[in-house]
């Protein structure tokens, strides 16, 4: 009993020693001394509110995009004017085909390009013939080469027959000299033709091409231009296409000059084909 009385009031005597609510709510009881918390320093603190400093620098990303803006801005405007010209083009097609629209003619210039077209097939027929021919005549080459061996090895062992196989071995053996003269003579006159056909003509037809659509271009223009002067005589839509006009004008007169020197020197070039014929160096 004695014992039992003695407990509860130790247990009393904890109870009052125990700090109040009030007093605990402000520390931390973990075994030691409470301390009152305190925020940590090292977390940045922003405000929010305040308005953020201009960049007094200019960003090169900035350089950058103005850049790509023009650069889209002149290819917008590549489209723009490609896409004009090719319509006013097509139209002034169309029309020359149905008859409502008069072309530019040059008849003895067009006269002259087609005989090259007509000239530049037949010399196409005669490089294929002649390629044809060169390789048949070296297989034939070939085989006169190897009967001239084959009658030498004959001469060689039939004694009775010696001087007709080594006639016929000399034979051989002549024809397949005179044989390969005759290819070289055909490889340099296929390389010539092919040369003359493939290149030097295909250069002039490319020149005759870009000639055709500057005076398609020409004529569309000088449409446009015809019907605007009556009806707006002196507005900008007059003065840009009387600009137009003269531009696609001196550009299909430098090429119709360029297309002239060129037919010029390919005439040249044709003539020089009577000196490298294929028999003449046999």
């Amino acid at each position: 009993m004695a014992h039992s009385m003695q407990t509860e009031r130790s247990i009393h005597e904890m109870l009052k020693d125990t700090p109040s609510m009030n007093e605990s709510g402000s520390a931390i009881h973990s075994g030691t001394e409470g301390r009152p918390f305190m925020p940590p320093n090292s977390l940045p603190l922003h405000n929010h509110s305040a308005p953020a400093t201009p960049m007094t620098q200019t960003s090169p990303i900035n350089g950058m995009e103005s850049g790509l803006l023009r650069t889209g801005v002149s290819k917008i405007d590549s489209i723009k004017n490609w896409s004009i010209s090719t319509y006013k083009c097509t139209r002034q097609i169309m029309l020359e085909k149905l008859g409502k629209s008069q072309r530019t003619v040059d008849s003895e210039l067009e006269a002259q390009i087609e005989q090259l077209r007509e000239t530049q097939r037949k010399y196409l027929s005669i490089l294929r013939l002649t390629r044809a021919f060169s390789s048949h005549f070296q297989h034939v080459v070939g085989a006169q080469h190897s009967l001239a061996e084959a009658f030498a090895d004959l001469a060689q062992k039939s004694p009775e027959l010696q001087e007709e196989f080594t006639c016929n071995s000399e034979t051989q053996r002549n024809l397949t000299k005179n044989g390969e003269l005759l290819l070289s003579s055909l490889n340099f006159f296929i390389s010539s033709v092919n040369t003359l056909c493939n290149k030097t003509i295909d250069d002039t037809l490319l020149t005759i091409r870009q000639y055709e659509t500057a005076r398609v271009e020409f004529d569309a223009y000088r449409m446009d231009l015809e019907s605007t002067k009556p009806e707006l005589p002196q507005s900008p839509f007059t003065e840009e296409a009387q600009k137009n006009f003269s531009h696609h004008k001196e550009l299909y007169e430098k090429l119709r000059a360029d297309v002239a020197v060129k037919m010029q020197f390919l005439d040249e070039n044709r003539l020089y084909l009577k000196f490298v014929g294929p028999m003449r160096c046999v």
